[in-house]
């Protein structure tokens, strides 16, 4: 069993013939706030996809919470094993995408209370009041009965961050999750994320938000041609950054 909450080694992932993970070694301890960052194309997205299950990896090893995913090579076959396993991470992690993804005929409430529902076998009533709990949490309180069409996007972020909590998961992945919102709108949703954090609550966030990353990650990672460049606090890495990769993207925000 892996001491780190996720612990990936020697990850490898292509799309036809194209390697965009190489040799991915990433370690994420419980309560961490982990902020990956990196030119468009280096792979961040797909990693996050590959941590939740929704890829299949050609190669390598991800634990996470001391279950793993194993494959020799991408001529290993992917048998029911592999499956069960990609199926239980993603119930160990809830993810939140750029685009809210919220079912557009439901409220804000039912948008949150449904996968309990369907995934934890909640009761409706019981999935209900938690939904209510969790949307006042992210500070939507007052907008229960709203549809999407009727919240701002920052308030739909909002919702679909509550509705990835309702599974109650053991990590939260973000794949640029302010990047669709309009600029006055992005500091509410990584506001809740801070909060999470000071809850505890271990995320890995895939973002090009310079000032949260710098100010709210207890990691930065650098990633570049599907290579994990160099990592470390960031407060080493935005005034001190080793390799000249790094110093090249940081060199516009430090």
């Amino acid at each position: 069993m892996s001491p780190h909450f996720i612990e990936v080694e020697g990850l490898r992932k292509s799309f036809h013939g194209k390697t965009v993970l190489n040799d991915i070694d990433l370690v994420v301890e419980s309560n961490q706030l982990v902020v990956l960052i990196g030119p468009s194309g280096c792979g961040k997205s797909t990693l996050l996809r590959c941590l939740n299950g929704l890829e299949i990896i050609d190669r390598g090893r991800i634990s996470v919470n001391g279950l793993t995913l194993r494959r020799d090579a991408v001529q290993t076959p992917v048998d029911k094993e592999y499956f069960r396993i990609a199926h239980q991470f993603r119930a160990e992690m809830g993810m939140v995408f750029q685009s809210f993804n919220l079912f557009p005929h439901m409220t804000a409430l039912e948008n949150v209370a449904r996968p309990q529902t369907i995934v934890r076998k909640t009761p409706v009533l019981q999935a209900r009041e938690f939904a209510g709990q969790l949307l006042a949490k992210v500070g939507l309180k007052d907008k229960l009965e709203r549809y999407p069409h009727e919240l701002s996007g920052g308030e739909q972020q909002r919702a679909a961050i509550a509705r990835a909590l309702a599974m109650q998961p053991k990590v939260i992945l973000y794949d640029e999750p302010t990047s669709a919102l309009d600029p006055g709108l992005v500091d509410e949703v990584l506001e809740v994320m801070r909060e999470l954090d000071r809850e505890g609550i271990t995320q890995i966030v895939v973002t090009h938000e310079m000032h949260f990353a710098r100010n709210a990650a207890k990691k930065v990672v650098f990633m570049s041609e599907g290579k994990i460049v160099e990592e470390g606090k960031p407060e080493r890495m935005f005034s001190d950054p080793f390799d000249s990769r790094t110093r090249q993207f940081l060199k516009r925000y430090l």
